[in-house]
């Protein structure tokens, strides 16, 4: 695995190194060893699969408060999505700062998200399928949301969503 380092501290892309032959490839997407001596985290409690129909469908942007605040390690293993975290950590000097990257099954980019980050996505094709682990169980209490579009924020994303959940539309603008 190779770590990039993005300009926002503490988020990574990380390119896997696939081992390939005649019969396909092989590689980690995850290793316990390497992300520790990268300092990141090691420990994932939960591994979630998304699958989404249609091209152009937007989810997030979704994060945690409260001591349910997560890691992410996600990858698109169907399809390619442009995939977006927002620094929501107040004391950083990249706060409501974002990266975009995007995510396929053919580049097999692997994105880590650090705590204190809203995540979401945009399908780029019809049918697109992620894998994500997660540092802590999900708690819909203390789960929260900023809108796709909040002018905070100023996303360039490379397609007008066609669909949008009402609940991830409805998202009061973020205040400073």
């Amino acid at each position: 695995m190779k770590f990039n380092e993005t300009n926002i501290k503490g988020a990574y892309i990380i390119d896997l190194e696939p081992f390939q032959d005649e019969r396909g490839f092989f590689a980690r997407t995850f290793c316990m060893k390497e992300f520790a001596k990268m300092g990141l985290e090691t420990n994932f409690v939960q591994q979630n699969a998304s699958g989404t129909k249609g091209k152009y469908v937007l989810r997030g942007m979704h994060y945690q408060i409260n001591g349910s605040e997560e890691v992410k390690l996600v990858r698109c293993v169907r399809g390619r999505i442009q995939d977006v975290i927002i620094d929501l950590r107040k004391d950083s000097s990249t706060y409501c700062k974002y990266i975009s990257v995007e995510l396929s099954e053919e580049n097999k980019r692997v994105l880590y998200v650090p705590r204190g980050f809203a995540h979401g996505f945009i399908t780029l094709d019809d049918y697109c399928e992620l894998t994500y682990m997660a540092s802590a169980f999900y708690d819909s209490v203390n789960e929260r949301g900023v809108r796709w579009n909040d002018p905070v924020f100023g996303i360039e994303w490379k397609a007008i969503p066609l669909l949008v959940s009402e609940k991830d539309s409805k998202h009061p603008d973020y205040i400073k």
